[in-house]
């Protein structure tokens, strides 16, 4: 049995001779009976025991010195815990009745007369010692069912805890499995309409109003896989914290104009009337992720208002930061719906049908954006076909500066000589051509070792070359170009699907000057060439 439920008895008496016999007498049987015997020198020192331990008797002499035994009667009964235990005084004197009485009214339950037979002493005792080993055992039970409750706590904590995790598992493969049939959808809508905008193109008796038709389709079903695929990548490396804002002044209001005008080739933005409030406001942000943040809350304006409505743009200064206020006259938010609307694959039940189209996935990323720029969005609606209101807050720039006119693509007066390394034929086929028509002289190269023989010979003034190539890939390519004399001077673009800030620092040590993610934009293109004066 564990200490603390063994019985004590605590024997006072301040003569040292009294105290080994009286301990004596009650140490054997105290063994033999699964108590223990523990001794004061004095009323002081029996007070002290008192306060660390529960006690089932105390043998108390009561003549002492300084604190004698009714004092310290008194004093061990005047605590609430101890006020219970009964006490036998020992005493050599005889005492009067008036000493028994008091005796009694400060707890004592008896008294021994020295010399003390051990039988008797043992017999008193022992009383007292069954009562607390039946105390104690209710304890010992009770604080074994405590212990019992609280594995049986915790077993079904753990077990709560394992439902809750199954529950979101399930619902996380739910939305997976609703994500994925999304995807599918989502990429076959623009790829069928690829699809047949190419086979119009290539059908030889089509007509030349078909044939520009399809040629605008192929654009912008084109520009809408690789929105697609931008989200889907941004929100991937804003949540694993792998984007690096590369912030400057922006002027919000200019940044508005310009998504608008870019959805226009894409979105039936004249079907609507807009309340646009666009003034000056400079913003310090990434204006890359600012137009991203931007675009996807006009498009899901325009998603899920019907054509006929209003779409208001204000913008405010509000004590450092900007304020950004859309609204639309849509469909409005289900009220169930709103706590959720900016976690990943969330969509309300008007876009089941897939009539409105989209991964779920786009106020997600804004809301990932915002809160990287150190802004806050918040989305309000009064519920369902009463409109909604997205509001971004960003903080404001410190200074402004005039924003530049966007640059337009246009011919090169020369014929820049280019070497394209590109192992997919039909990717290599159709950026020759793309640059081509936009006045260069392109040399192919199906693979690292035809690139560098390329190179070598025809020494172009510029290498745009696909990282991902066979056997010698693309960073092993500009090595070797830039540890040839012949060609260590000519201007290498690394092209790649990969934009993370990792996949740049690679490029840069393999010796590229530039690094272009994948699908080509020409403009970024024409820009590199003619601020290097290369032309």
């Amino acid at each position: 049995m564990q200490a603390k439920y063994k019985p004590k008895i605590l024997v006072v008496n301040d003569d040292k001779a009294s105290l080994f016999a009286l301990s004596g007498l009650l140490t054997t049987w105290a063994d033999e009976n699964n108590c223990l015997v523990v001794t004061a020198k004095s009323g002081e020192d029996a007070l002290r025991h008192v306060l660390q331990d529960d006690f089932a008797v105390i043998l108390l002499d009561v003549n002492m010195p300084g604190m004698n035994g009714f004092e310290t009667a008194e004093a061990i009964h005047k605590r609430a815990r101890s006020s219970s235990i009964p006490i036998i005084f020992i005493t050599a004197f005889l005492v009067d009745d008036l000493n028994k009485l008091r005796a009694y009214q400060q707890g004592a339950v008896d008294y021994l007369f020295t010399p003390i037979i051990p039988q008797v002493l043992q017999a008193k005792v022992s009383v007292f010692v069954s009562l607390a080993k039946k105390n104690l055992e209710l304890k010992a039970q009770t604080d074994a069912l405590g212990l019992r409750t609280l594995d049986l706590q915790a077993a079904n904590d753990k077990l709560q805890r394992e439902i809750k995790e199954r529950k979101i598992a399930v619902q996380q493969n739910e939305a997976k499995d609703k994500f994925l049939a999304m995807l599918g959808h989502e990429l076959r809508n623009p790829l069928s309409a690829i699809t047949s905008a190419a086979s119009i193109i290539g059908f030889p008796g089509a007509k030349a109003d078909s044939v520009e038709r399809a040629k605008k389709i192929l654009s912008r079903q084109s520009q809408h896989l690789t929105r697609i695929v931008d989200d889907l990548l941004d929100l991937g490396r804003v949540m694993s914290g792998k984007i690096v804002l590369d912030k400057t002044a922006v002027n919000l209001g200019e940044v508005v104009l310009s998504c608008l005008d870019s959805l226009r080739a894409s979105r039936p933005v004249d079907s609507y009337q807009w309340n646009m409030d666009p003034a000056e406001s400079w913003i310090d942000a990434d204006p890359t992720r600012v137009e991203q943040i931007i675009t996807n809350l006009l498009d899901n304006a325009i998603k899920y208002t019907p054509a006929g409505g209003t779409i208001t743009i204000k913008i405010a200064v509000r004590k450092g930061t900007i304020k950004l206020m859309i609204s639309d006259t849509g469909i409005g938010i289900a009220k169930d719906l709103l706590p959720r609307i900016f976690n990943v694959f969330v969509q309300g039940e008007h876009s089941l049908d897939r009539a409105k189209g989209g991964l779920g996935i786009g106020l997600a990323l804004v809301k990932q954006l915002v809160e990287l720029h150190g802004g806050d969005i918040l989305a309000q609606s009064e519920g369902e076909n009463l409109g909604s209101t997205f509001t971004v807050v960003l903080p404001q720039a410190i200074e402004s500066r005039v924003s530049p006119q966007p640059d337009e693509v246009r011919r090169l007066k020369t014929n820049t000589k280019l070497l394209l390394v590109e192992d997919n034929q039909d990717a290599r086929e159709m950026t020759t051509q793309l640059l081509t028509a936009h006045g260069f002289q392109v040399l192919e190269a199906a693979n690292g070792a035809e690139g560098l023989i390329l190179a070598k010979e025809e020494k172009p003034s510029v290498a745009l070359i696909d990282i991902g190539l066979p056997g010698m890939d693309g960073y092993e390519v500009a090595r070797r170009l830039r540890s040839d004399k012949d060609t260590r001077s000519m201007y290498l673009i690394a092209l790649t699907g990969y934009g993370l800030r990792e996949d740049h620092r690679l490029t840069m040590e393999a010796g590229f000057d530039s690094h272009f993610v994948k699908p080509l934009k020409l403009q970024q293109l024409m820009l590199a060439i003619e601020k290097l004066e290369i032309v």
